[in-house]
């Protein structure tokens, strides 16, 4: 692979610097711009001199002058609606207008030396796409400019090897859903899925990756989370909207091969634009609601027996305004939306643990329970274009929200969060056209903060069972009741300048390149388990049917007197790019780029291991690392030993060929190597625990399964150590006061993938259809290892004297006085393989209906539990086997569309089905001895099938004929889950047990059941 990544990079380099002798070169659009180019043929007499695109909602202009064939460029458009103005040497022809979309590469042929008559005009409808099965004649050759060109269905995609999805503003404002984020409708890109959990936080993954390796940029900016997971910032763990719907445009899912513009993904790219104001004032209104009075029984609620109907509330309600502050020169828009959420989640035990096994004293904490959720979303935008040369655009956003969080699992409602995310971004740019070149620049600025807190102090029970099934045993997770112990504060803050430059100004290609830097501030103050746990082994005491006074272990968090909790890393961040879109022929395109992208991260570069630390790990003092299967001084660092990684060069190609003049059939291609980052989530923990410490005491005999070995850090349990005074004596006692030593790899490298694809696309008036295959191949993702060996520097021992001894993790064999060493590495991997089939018909006023449809097939595999860093169970990662993907269903197929009715009603529905989960889990035998990891597909529901979900939306509009001829109200009902379908959760993951795959809770989590949404509405 590497071999095969240096070619392509050569190659792209080649291309670059020489290519640029050929032929006629498309557009390359710029993130989140649009572009267009072509050929104009006209009269030898009567050429064409220059083109002029005009945007219909603002009178934005951009020309560009036409070579000697008529060939002309739009490098960079934002999406929207144009008709293109055609001067010739007598004379300016229009066209009509036509759509571009967000990230589009689009290719416009058009013939005016043919006499045609021209066609009766259309009828047009607000937010309606042009008919692209209009008449494709041309006007006469001797026309004005009152006659019209006709682009009908000749435009066609220069896309290369990408694969994904655009996201119309149609899709977004009529297809049925319940929490208003925008990114709800990635799913119908190939490969990709959007998901909820029983908290109302949502996350998108895809490539057979989880949802770190994500990227959204908005209005060509980065969204990412450089320091929590699920990619983009403020969705760690939030039920809240990234961005208010109404201030969005449309947007494009890539899920593979992306252009060279695009850094920190590896897996899911999706660019989105922000609406403008326009020549007219436009705005609108609407208010959301359902309750619990218009849902059906949640199963958890019906069985085993039936309950009331636990409180459910969803408010979601905003605005919007738009309009001209000068015609044609400059426009504002801004938009606000809330939230006010109170939503339902089940507290269970793992595996279908009995709950009647437990104690009556904790039965109260299981069944279903409420939390709440508060959000705003503010957005403003100010857009200025002071020549027909320049656009200068300003906009910012700014959200709040907070609540009362859980989810669905064995936490009761004691151990809730108050969780509190503000996010703060702002945008300046500009971009100048020339007559050859195009030059965009951005300046920006992010200050986002998640802060969660306990929403209850004191002491926390964690309690779980062990349970021997013939020669293994297994360790099911009950309950965790008490205090909470989600106690952060964590974000980033910085300025971003990036410039992109696009040259057309050479025969044959359009040639781009670009730069990004950024400073950012990455903070995070982690203090966890402030309220100490007790966690018990309920089978541990011999004739005690359920232990709840003896634990076998203790963790809680304490602050270093001399230490500074917060730890502040001052990053510096910078990227660079070129590429190259090239016509060798009048078929073949080829999208050639290369990319090279470096971090600086000081928190990790000039860390210095503490001496402390140091003598905890050296022979002298833990001589079982000495016949270890690791170095130990790879983790040691002396604050200058360290290097930022500079290996990040990510060569991008596509090609697409098209097997007819009309660009109606193409074969399409590439290979793509993108390079993402390490979570500084993850780093920080080796410079915190310096500051903020979590000691783990053992205690003798209380634990059945792994029973620790007398130390400083394994003693007698005592009842005075649930008290403070009696912890505060724990951590004095002990030399290293039970802390963790967390150590990072001094040649740490960033996690990749290669992506490849190739297929087929065609248009068949009025649909188009696309067939491919992707391979998407990651490699060095992030991961924690147990970096405790026992005496002889084993990490497994088989102990001849007891003939039920199972294999165990080495936990209780850590540095004298100290608790774990865990070491942070590379070397997580995922390998997907999918053939996808795509069917798109798009809305248009003439032929008012539309439909988006995806089929896909993958098989993926992974050599860690899906989403999990922390690989605690074998001593490396290369010890790990590598099976079928646990977060990747094997069939997915999703559809939505859209109709309007004669009657005035507006249908739109949207069906998602897919395979059952893939569950993994360990066996721990004595006979033979052996942990071995095992995976099944878990029972499907119905007819086979893991999730299936269909949504209706019913909209209708009702004129008012005040304000304007465009004032209208609103009506709205969705019905989501028309088939009222349980799409179970909780399967029993232990191989041991007969139920093993099967349903082990009656929990849906994030799976609503069938619910009706009332919306009403106002726009004018």
């Amino acid at each position: 692979m590497t071999k095969m990544m240096l070619r392509a990079a050569a190659l792209s380099l080649t291309a670059l610097s020489g290519g640029v002798l050929f032929a006629p070169a498309p557009a390359a659009a710029q993130v989140g711009q649009a572009s267009l180019r072509g050929t104009i043929t006209a009269p030898a007499d009567n050429p064409v001199v220059e083109v002029t695109a005009v945007e219909v909602a603002t009178g934005l202009r951009r020309t560009v002058p036409a070579d000697a064939a008529g060939g002309y460029n739009f490098a960079s458009l934002r999406a929207g609606t144009y008709r293109l103005e055609i001067k010739q040497r007598t004379g300016t022809r229009n066209s009509d207008s036509f759509t571009l979309r967000v990230g589009q590469s689009a290719g416009l042929d058009l013939d005016l030396s043919s006499a045609a008559t021209p066609p009766a005009a259309q009828p047009t409808t607000p937010g309606a796409e042009p008919d692209p099965t209009a008449d494709t004649g041309a006007t006469p050759a001797g026309g004005t400019g009152d006659e019209i060109v006709v682009t009908g269905n000749r435009i066609r995609s220069l896309s290369g090897g990408q694969v994904g999805s655009n996201i119309t503003q149609r899709l977004i404002e009529q297809l049925p859903q319940n929490n208003r984020n925008f990114l709800a409708f990635a799913d119908l890109a190939p490969g990709v899925r959007f998901i909820e959990d029983a908290s109302g936080a949502s996350r998108i993954q895809g490539g057979g990756q989880d949802s770190r390796t994500v990227n959204v940029f908005v209005d060509g900016v980065s969204q990412k989370d450089y320091v929590l997971k699920n990619g983009i910032t403020g969705q760690d763990s939030s039920p809240g909207n990234p961005f208010p719907q109404l201030g969005i445009g449309e947007y494009q899912v890539l899920s593979s091969n992306y252009k060279a513009e695009f850094d920190q993904v590896s897996s899911v790219a999706i660019t989105a634009v922000t609406k403008s104001g326009t020549n007219e004032f436009h705005g609108e209104g609407f208010f959301d609601y359902t309750n619990q009075k218009l849902r059906d029984r949640r199963p958890s609620e019906i069985f085993p027996t039936t309950i009331p109907k636990v409180d459910t509330s969803n408010k979601q309600f905003g605005a919007a305004l738009g309009g001209p502050i000068i015609k044609d020169k400059a426009h504002f828009f801004f938009t606000y939306e809330g939230k006010r959420i109170t939503s339902p989640y089940d507290v269970r035990p793992e595996n279908g643990y009995p709950v009647a096994s437990i104690p009556e004293q904790y039965r109260d904490d299981f069944g279903t329970f409420a939390q709440r959720f508060k959000e705003d979303l503010y957005f403003g935008k100010i857009d200025i274009v002071p020549t027909d040369n320049d656009l200068i655009e300003l906009s910012g956003k700014y959200r709040n929200e907070s609540g009362l969080q859980n989810a669905t699992g064995i936490n009761a409602a004691s151990t809730s969060t108050l969780n509190k995310v503000v996010d703060k971004r702002g945008l300046l740019r500009w971009q100048h056209t020339g007559n050859t070149w195009i030059n965009d620049a951005r300046v920006s600025y992010e200050d986002v903060v998640f802060s969660p807190t306990p929403a209850t102090d004191g002491i926390t029970q964690f309690f779980q069972a062990t349970q021997r099934i013939g020669s293994g045993t297994q360790r099911t997770d009950l309950l965790r009741a008490g205090a909470g112990g989600n106690f952060q504060t964590k974000g980033q803050k910085g300025w971003t300048v990036q410039d992109d430059f696009t040259f057309t100004g050479l025969q044959g290609h359009t040639i781009k390149v670009g730069a990004k830097a950024k400073w950012v501030k990455l903070n995070t103050r982690e203090q966890n388990l402030t309220n100490p746990q007790y966690t018990y082994d309920v089978n541990a005491i011999p004739g005690v049917a359920f232990n709840d006074t003896l634990p076998y272990q203790l963790q809680f968090g304490a602050a270093v007197a001399a230490g500074n909790p917060n730890v502040r890393s001052n990053n510096f961040q910078i990227g660079f790019y070129a590429q190259d879109d090239w016509d060798v022929t009048d078929h073949l395109t080829l999208n050639l780029g290369l990319r090279w992208d470096y971090e600086r991260t000081p928190a990790y570069l000039d860390y210095a291991t503490s001496a402390e630390n140091v003598a905890a790990v050296s022979p002298a003092n833990y001589g079982n690392l000495i016949g270890a299967d690791y170095d130990i001084n790879d983790y040691i660092s002396t604050g200058n030993n360290r290097k930022a990684f500079k290996g990040a060069w990510q060569p991008r190609l596509g090609f697409t060929y098209r097997f007819d003049e009309a660009g109606r059939f193409s074969m399409f291609g590439g290979y793509g190597r993108s390079y993402d980052r390490n979570q500084f989530d993850f780093l920080q923990q080796e410079v915190s625990q310096g500051a903020y410490q979590v000691r783990t005491f053992n205690f003798i005999g209380n634990d059945s399964l792994n029973p620790c070995v007398p130390s400083q850090t394994c003693i007698a349990w005592d009842p005075v150590y649930l008290t403070e005074a009696g912890r505060q004596q724990l951590a004095t006692s002990a030399s290293g006061g039970g802390r963790a030593i967390v150590m990072m790899n001094n040649d740490l490298k960033l996690p990749y993938s290669d992506q490849f694809s190739l297929g087929l696309r065609g248009r068949f008036s009025p649909v188009e259809l696309e067939l491919g295959f992707t391979h998407i191949e990651s490699n060095d993702g992030f991961a924690f290892l147990l970096g405790n060996r026992r005496p002889d520097g084993s990490f497994f021992f088989n102990d001849p004297a007891n003939p039920t001894d199972v294999p165990q993790s080495p936990f209780s064999f850590s540095p004298n006085g100290f608790g774990s060493i865990i070491l942070g590495t590379n070397g997580l991997k995922t390998n997907s393989d999918a053939v996808y089939f795509k069917l798109t018909k798009t809305y248009s006023a003439a032929s008012p209906w539309s439909i988006d449809a995806t089929y896909t097939y993958t098989q993926a595999d992974e050599n860690r539990q899906f989403g999990e860093t922390y690989s605690l169970d074998f001593a490396q990662l290369s010890d790990y086997p590598t099976l079928r993907s646990s977060g990747v269903p094997r069939h997915r197929f999703v559809i939505a569309g859209s109709v309007d009715t004669p009657i005035g009603v507006t249908i739109s529905t949207k069906f998602q089905i897919e395979s059952p989960i893939y569950l993994k889990a360990f066996i721990d035998n004595s006979d033979p001895f052996s942990r071995t990891l095992v995976g099944r597909e878990a029972d499907g529901l119905g007819d086979l099938w893991g999730r299936r979900q269909l949504d209706f939306a019913f909209t209708k509009y009702v004129p008012l004929g005040f304000i304007s001829d465009q004032t209208k109200i609103r009506m709205r009902l969705d019905i989501l889950n028309v088939m009222n379908d349980r799409n179970y959760v909780d399967f029993n993951n232990s191989p041991l047990d007969p139920n093993y795959g099967r349903r082990s809770t009656y929990s849906t989590g994030g799976n609503a059941p069938r619910t009706v949404k009332l919306s009403a509405g106002f726009s004018f």
